[in-house]
């Protein structure tokens, strides 16, 4: 596991994608264990894994084997629902991070709706930190949605940075300040922000440049470009781009 250096910024890499290539065959490789274990090797700081309702990608046993086979903190994406809340209490991971999910889309649209949900997630939100498990929201950088984050007393936010990294020209100037206010916004509230989705080698040294973000969560980026200079390089490569920005 990385030493934490105060002021820098962690990566977390989401692997769940090194499982996708795995269940389009059946079997068991590719292994996200295995992807788990490259990470820690190179200097990642966390591992993210979303299990979905669907299984489409991490399944149920892989958790356990990814908790077993790293000392690197887990962080489980998760719907706000009470099969994966169980699931979450029994394995308790590092982190939880609540986001919106929809059968059938690819992957996460979008931010969590926590100012309309409030209701909602309180109890979620509550049990999982009763258990010691540190709760983050998947959010749109709004600031309904971060005092909304602030009411239900979860330590930590995600800013979804798609349309950032959608965006072209002066509008991805309007949407790199959004990210910006809203974790300063975050961080002068206490929540810690972290930011995610959609972070290539072309986009993410304005991101990682915003001084009060403390996370990065990657995946799909770097699981592609792993296809063409293996998970170690591609890791570390984000890994230079983040430091230079800071």
């Amino acid at each position: 596991m990385s030493a934490l250096v105060p002021g820098r910024l962690r990566l977390g890499v989401n692997i769940d994608h090194v499982a996708t290539i795995r269940n389009a065959r059946g079997g068991d490789h590719p292994d996200p264990v295995r992807a788990a274990q490259i990470v820690a090797a190179v200097g990642g700081d966390g591992i993210t894994a979303h299990l979905r309702e669907d299984r489409r990608h991490i399944r149920d046993d892989d958790l356990a084997r990814i908790q077993a086979a790293t000392d690197l903190p887990l962080n489980l994406e998760m719907a706000a629902t009470d099969e994966m809340l169980e699931i979450a209490l029994r394995h308790k991971p590092h982190a939880a991070c609540i986001v919106p999910e929809k059968r059938e889309e690819r992957t996460t649209e979008g931010g969590l709706d926590a100012a309309g949900q409030h209701n909602h997630l309180a109890p979620v939100v509550g049990r999982l930190l009763d258990a010691g498990i540190r709760v983050s929201l998947f959010i749109a950088p709004d600031p309904r949605q971060i005092e909304a984050a602030l009411r239900l007393g979860v330590p930590v936010v995600e800013l979804h940075t798609g349309e950032y990294a959608h965006a072209t020209g002066d509008e991805r100037a309007v949407e790199l300040r959004k990210v910006a206010d809203m974790a300063a916004l975050a961080a002068k509230n206490g929540i810690e922000p972290h930011a995610g989705h959609g972070l290539t080698y072309e986009n993410v040294q304005p991101i990682a440049a915003i001084p009060q973000l403390a996370e990065l969560n990657i995946g799909h980026y770097l699981v592609g470009e792993a296809i063409f200079t293996g998970l170690e390089a591609a890791v570390r490569r984000m890994r230079e781009l983040m430091d230079e920005a800071r």
